[in-house]
């Protein structure tokens, strides 16, 4: 065999087994945004007034009671400011609560802390351009250091803040800035709560009447993180894990609510309001665990 051809052979079988071996590593490696699984392992009652918003867990003073936000949680001396809707909370492992909340116009949004020593305060949010009125949602970082917030409606995007109460750049008397900002490689549609599962996972609740851009309507999301949040902008990969149970004895349309991951039990519960009458009498908190 000429010399040539000898070296073309010699090219083409090192170039064969580089492939070989690439594919024997993809085939054996775990992709990092790896869909869960979630299963209903239970329901409980959700009262319409004071459990219909939504809930978190709460580590911090320990064997603390779960919270749940509604229109009947909300102070007198908050709604009469005009603060008169509350979205779903969330706690930072050290003991901050946290309450999103909105008013019906304006150019702000609010978030009302309780520290671990029960003083509460408030942190107001003067809107940036093209932001939406409505403030749906917290979910604070791992870190405690960020929270991210979300708005109602089509978006590719939740917001990050430095966590009020928390973070040290933050004060109840200035302006809680933006921070950064999470592009999502694909839409959502009405979230109205979401929790981080771990650094770089939130699993998310959407009210999604349309079923358009996953095709069911009410979907579980999972929303995986190219990094932590904080100042600089991350991505999000999203995927639709499944419906959330909509069951009632009124036919009509559900409503999906608020969200909550408690990492010492791995119990996932997710707040189904009723159609029509059926709001009073069975809305549902669902508990999921992973499979």
């Amino acid at each position: 065999m000429p010399l040539r051809t000898r070296q073309r052979c010699r090219a083409a079988l090192t170039g064969l087994v580089a492939l070989a071996t690439a594919a024997a590593v993809l085939s054996t490696t775990t992709p990092a945004s790896a869909a869960d699984t979630w299963t209903e392992a239970g329901s409980d009652r959700a009262d319409p007034l004071t459990e219909s918003q939504g809930l978190t867990s709460v580590e911090v003073p320990a064997n603390s009671a779960n919270r749940y936000t509604g229109i009947g949680t909300i102070p007198l001396s908050v709604s009469s400011r005009g603060w008169n809707h509350v979205g779903d909370p969330d706690a930072s492992y050290d003991g901050y609560y946290i309450e999103p909340y909105q008013a019906d116009s304006g150019t702000a949004k609010m978030y009302r802390v309780q520290s671990p020593g029960g003083t509460w305060s408030e942190y107001v949010h003067t809107l940036g351009s093209g932001e939406a009125l409505n403030n749906s949602w917290v979910a604070i970082t791992p870190s405690g250091q960020w929270m991210l917030s979300g708005e109602y409606g089509t978006m590719t995007r939740f917001l990050v803040f430095p966590t009020p109460g928390v973070n040290a750049s933050t004060s109840p008397s200035a302006n809680l800035s933006q921070a950064s900002t999470v592009t999502l490689d694909h839409a959502v549609r009405d979230v109205q709560g979401c929790d981080f599962v771990t650094a770089t996972r939130l699993l998310c609740s959407s009210d999604d009447p349309a079923g358009t851009l996953f095709g069911i309507t009410k979907p579980l999301l999972q929303i995986d993180l190219s990094a932590e949040p904080g100042t600089s902008n991350v991505t999000g990969h999203v995927t639709a894990l499944r419906q959330l149970p909509l069951r009632s004895s009124c036919s009509g349309t559900f409503e999906a609510e608020g969200i909550d991951y408690d990492r010492r039990t791995g119990t996932l519960r997710v707040i189904v309001v009723s159609p029509g009458f059926c709001v009073l009498t069975d809305s549902k908190t669902y508990r999921f665990t992973k499979s």
